[in-house]
């Protein structure tokens, strides 16, 4: 006996009755299945098993087959023996049995059905005329996302309740790019019926040389809610079409403002920092012969900032001398028996110090403004406090000495004291306020008394903390970030305290009391009236000051410059790169303290020389994205503004070798008008770039002006052959075919004998050798002539008669390929004229050698008939000789 387990769902709702679990059958030996006993195959019942199914390959049975005697669907009384001829349908399907016997189980739910039906026939007849009741059988398939379909057992499905594994990420379907001369719509320019075709690659909006963009609608931002144009210098183009066109189009050229040229100004700052780069830049050619700019690790900011006057407090002289006390080296003038904490600790302290002095001349002029502001009875108090604010002790003394307030200068004298002295202080603050004597004294005083004692961040109103009790004004409230920075830097600090911790308090307490504590804002928009700019930001994208920026990359280990380096820090333009960029340079390149998050792993390899050493192999390194994007939009801001020179430089500090070919390339061929001499010098002689690549700009420039032969000697003065043979191939040839100038001709083509040319032998060859058919041809023939006078045949002119003979018909094959263009007339003429002249001349030698190479040629008739009458004479000749 054989036991069978029905397959059933696990769920509470499909699960089967407890009589209907089980299912035994008596095995008995049935060698004929019903394709046998001569059922069709599609008459078969739903739980009908073919007896292959349980029959192994070479036709035995196994042990105990399963009996037909439950089933259902009992064989007809009238079966027919089974003929051994006959082979299974099943076998013949290659239906696996044991495969065929699973799905059938657990998707049709045989044997239950079969235990319903044969329970209900059993029943006594009166329950027989009910209702046909059988178990639960809800029959739900499988999902193929859950992975069921792929699967022989059963299994729980995931309620709502439950999570379920997310569905596989199908990767997405990559494209591969199509380049120009293979697109389905080149050759179709000026097919303005279609528009769709003829303007396929311009319907987009594409950017131009010099920063120019060109769209057909109007321009609108991201976060645009509304169609709202965006500040462009356009001028209007209206594209015209002939009498036959389906539509017109005006098409719109401009540049956005961000890249228009800068003010003068800032022409001379970015040329100044450029000028400075390079003087410290050594430009030598990588592994691939490519030209590359190699910062000098000497290069710092302390060497940007002396190029800006002592007195000189724009924002760029105040970013590089940030940087200098944050970043540059510093020489502690220790000796080498000094541990390593006390190097750490002292070069902290130095740090500290560094940042301090930079912090006072930074809000000197704040500082100074707000004195002069300060008006009142208690406008000492009031001039007191903005000094502290500055950190300007000495003077907030004299202050206060002037006032009458000798105490208070005593007080003063002793600021940043030790803790003994600031909890003196706050009991003294704290004593006011319980005795209520706070009120009679200006808030300004109470200001200075609580700066002395360190309460800087304590809100109004706040509890729990000790502090409350001391006062109740808020100290930060109407000064800029930097000054209240410098409050939590000077005096909410020890003073051994590093710069992180400062660091972390100011943006706790900005982050906590937004109301009173000053955000970051960018230098543009921390004057009432800032600055007017046509671009129009969304809430919530203005980034910090960029000299916040650079303080919290100091302060902060996991910081790195992708989150610092954005162009909306540093300029009210978010396309204004040049900051950026030399402050990334700084950073990656030179001072080695911070790179991009993109950066891959890096390997530094030790130098083979020094700075000096021009066969000093580069750094091998990891490669960043984000380093070349931001080269590239440096550059193109700076080609924008007509500084070529300095825009190629920019580009030479591209990480790929085979990208930073190609985008000097395009600049200079943006650019081609620009390469005079002087440029050319500047280009060659101080940024190392091959004359060949200039050469090249002002060929593809000559070419765009129909200069075709002045591109072609350019081209060879390059020794770019390809490009050189193409245009002979294509546009000299022609030209040259259709003159009868074989002179010319032999001249454009003898230059690219001595150096490999791409198909050259079924291409500028094939030229040559018309050259040298149409030259030796009538000449063969007078030999001949005379040959065929004197009775003496000369065994030199047969034989080279017999090698025309072979190249002139290869010749007629090659030449339609070669002159494909046939949307050009001179292609067709100069094909026409030069099987003409080939056939010509050979049928004055060899009339029978062309064979069929005439048959199909796009030449004239009246070349053909020549050539068929000069057959046929020499078949006439050929048959007179025999006879």
């Amino acid at each position: 006996m054989t036991r069978f387990r029905a397959f059933y769902s696990d769920s509470d709702e499909e699960s089967l009755s407890d009589d209907a679990v089980e299912v035994e059958e008596n095995v008995e030996s049935e060698p004929e299945s019903s394709a046998e006993q001569g059922e069709p195959p599609s008459r078969r019942g739903v739980g009908t098993v073919d007896s292959d199914m349980y029959t192994d390959d070479d036709g035995a049975g196994d042990e105990d087959p399963p009996s037909r005697e439950s089933s259902a669907s009992p064989p007809p009384a009238t079966s027919r023996p089974a003929d051994p001829t006959l082979t299974p349908w099943a076998r013949e399907l290659g239906v696996d049995r044991q495969k065929m016997h699973v799905m059938q189980t657990s998707f049709f739910r045989v044997p239950e059905e079969e235990a319903a039906l044969k329970s209900i026939s059993q029943q006594p007849a009166e329950t027989s005329s009910k209702r046909l009741t059988l178990p639960s059988l809800t029959r739900k398939h499988s999902r193929d996302s859950d992975g069921d379909g792929l699967r022989a057992d059963s299994r729980q499905r995931a309620s709502f309740e439950q999570d379920i594994d997310p569905a596989p990420l199908q990767p997405s379907r990559k494209y591969a790019r199509v380049e120009s001369s293979s697109s389905a719509f080149t050759g179709h320019e000026g097919v303005f019926i279609d528009s769709g075709l003829s303007f396929g690659r311009s319907f987009g909006v594409s950017w131009g040389p010099g920063g120019s963009i060109a769209h057909l609608g109007s321009l609108c931002g991201p976060y645009s809610t509304s169609w709202v144009r965006y500040p462009t210098f356009e001028r209007r183009l209206t594209v015209s079409f002939s009498s036959n066109t389906a539509a017109t189009s005006v098409l719109k050229v401009g540049s956005l403002p961000a890249l228009a040229v800068p003010k003068d100004d800032s022409l001379d700052h970015a040329s100044k920092l450029l000028s400075h780069n390079l003087s410290n830049t050594r430009i030598q050619p990588d592994a691939e012969g490519v030209p590359w700019a190699d910062p000098s690790r000497t290069l710092s900011f302390a060497s940007f900032a002396s190029l800006f006057p002592q007195t000189d407090r724009s924002f760029e002289a105040t970013l590089f001398r940030l940087g200098q006390a944050l970043f540059d080296p510093i020489e502690l003038h220790l000796g080498d028996s000094v541990s390593v904490d006390i190097r750490n600790r002292v070069s902290a302290f130095r740090r500290k110090t560094a940042l301090s002095k930079w912090l006072q001349t930074a809000v000197a002029s704040s500082v100074e403004k707000d004195v002069e502001e300060s008006s009142g009875e208690y406008s000492w108090a009031q001039a007191v406090f903005a000094l502290l604010t500055g950190c300007q002790v000495e003077k907030a003394a004299d202050t206060a000495t002037e006032a009458g307030n000798v105490k208070l200068a005593t007080l003063l004298a002793q600021a940043d004291g030790d803790a003994e002295f600031k909890e003196d202080l706050k009991n003294q603050l704290a004593l006011w306020r319980e005795q209520r004597i706070d009120v009679h004294i200006d808030e300004n005083v109470r200001k200075v008394y609580a700066l002395l004692a360190g309460v800087v961040d304590l809100l109004e109103g706040s509890k729990g903390t000790g502090l409350e009790r001391c006062v109740d004004v808020h100290l930060a409230k109407g000064l800029d970030w930097k000054r209240a920075f410098g409050l939590h830097l000077w005096f909410s600090q020890p003073m051994d305290s590093p710069i992180p911790t400062a660091f972390e308090a100011y943006d706790r307490a900005r982050k906590d009391d937004p109301q009173n504590v000053a955000a970051p804002l960018p230098w543009y928009r921390e004057s009432p009236a800032g600055v007017r700019t046509p671009w129009k930001l969304p809430p919530g994208a203005e980034p910090p000051d960029a000299l916040f920026s650079l303080i919290q990359l100091f302060a902060d280990p996991v910081c790195s410059l992708s989150d610092v380096l954005t162009p909306l820090s540093f300029s009210p333009s978010p396309l204004d790169y040049r900051l950026p960029w030399h402050l990334y340079i700084l950073m990656s390149r030179c001072l080695r303290t911070r790179d991009l998050a993109d950066r891959g792993e890096v390997v530094v390899d030790e130098r083979q020389g020094g700075d000096g050493d021009a066969g000093a192999e580069p750094e091998v390194e990891g490669h960043s994205p984000g380093a070349d994007l931001l080269a590239s939009s440096y550059a193109l801001q700076l080609e924008r503004a007509g500084m070529l020179q300095e825009a190629v430089f920019v580009l030479l500090h591209i990480e790929g070798s085979a990208g930073r070919k190609r985008a000097i390339k395009e600049m200079l061929s943006r650019n081609a008008p620009l390469l005079d001499d002087w440029m050319t010098r500047g280009l060659v002689g101080s940024l190392k770039i091959p004359m060949a690549w200039v050469i090249e700009a002002k060929a593809t420039h000559a070419l765009d002006n129909g200069e075709v032969y002045h591109a072609y000697e350019l081209y060879l003065t390059a020794g770019l052959y390809n490009p050189a043979h193409d245009l002979a191939v294509l546009e000299l040839a022609p030209d040259a075919v259709i003159h009868r100038d074989l002179d010319l001709l032999k001249a454009i083509f003898d230059r690219f004998a001595a150096h490999p040319v791409d198909d050259w032998n079924v291409r500028g060859k094939v030229f040559l050798d018309y050259v040298h058919a149409m030259t030796r041809m009538p000449d063969l023939r007078d030999e001949l002539d005379a040959a065929a006078a004197d009775a003496v045949p000369d065994p030199e002119c047969a034989a080279e008669i017999e090698e025309l003979g072979r190249t002139v018909p290869r010749m007629i094959s090659l030449l339609p390929d070669i002159l494909r263009d046939r949307s050009d007339l001179r292609h067709g003429a100069a094909l026409a004229e030069m099987i003409a002249g080939l056939a010509a001349g050979l049928d004055r030698l060899r009339p029978l050698a062309l064979g069929t190479h005439l048959r199909g040629a796009k030449v004239a008739e009246a070349t053909k008939l020549h050539h068929i009458r000069a057959v046929t004479y020499e078949r006439f000749l050929r048959t007179i000789e025999v006879a």
